[in-house]
């Protein structure tokens, strides 16, 4: 304590929290933009957005890559965070087919976005696409099995079945209202009537 009043945070705590603010405001940016005009977004409008410099940008986001890996990563665990964070007043399948229709409405519209990020080096690819398939498959199978225990969905149905049939109702919609009516579709066909 100094006779002044409490000691200063040291420098380096200070520009740790800054740091991490800024990395904050440009990712919240990125994801505006990226949401308003799509992957192409120019990254000098994502810093003034951000409301900091380019050097503050590229400081944290090297390239046009590491930004859009950072803003889709924050997708694929808002996605998934919607799984776990399914009320609990929901049966087992309207949990399941609301994160369905969530995870329709995100490969609808985030699919460029999650090739953009990885454009380049396939090995990139591959790894990223592990990493953010393993999170997704790990919601879905937590929902599948509480629906499968509750009798509410088919026994034999797997998650790699269910993401094919949603992911193809994505891709094979017309436009995102069709991938979520075609989901709406599937549910008939998955539920077990009970």
């Amino acid at each position: 304590m100094t006779p002044s009043g409490p000691e200063p945070a040291p420098p380096g705590r200070t520009r740790r929290a800054d740091a991490a603010r800024n990395a904050a405001l440009l990712l919240a940016a990125a994801r505006e933009l990226v949401a308003e005009s799509g992957p192409e977004v120019a990254l000098d409008e994502v810093a003034r957005r951000a409301g900091v410099g380019n050097a503050t940008l590229y400081r944290h986001f090297p390239t046009r890559a590491d930004l859009l890996i950072a803003v889709y990563a924050d997708e694929v665990t808002e996605l998934c965070h919607q799984g776990a964070d399914l009320p609990t007043e929901l049966s087992p399948a309207d949990a399941l087919f609301s994160w369905l229709d969530a995870f329709v409405v995100h490969v609808a519209t985030k699919r460029p976005l999650a090739l953009a990020a990885t454009e380049g080096s396939t090995g990139r690819r591959s790894a990223l696409f592990d990493q953010w398939h393993t999170s997704i498959r790990a919601t879905a199978s937590d929902l599948l099995r509480r629906a499968q225990d509750a009798g509410a969905v088919r026994p034999g149905l797997t998650v790699t079945d269910l993401l094919a049939l949603a992911g193809g109702a994505a891709l094979t919609g017309t436009d995102v209202a069709h991938a979520r009516r075609l989901t709406a579709l599937l549910r008939g066909g998955l539920e077990t009537g009970d």
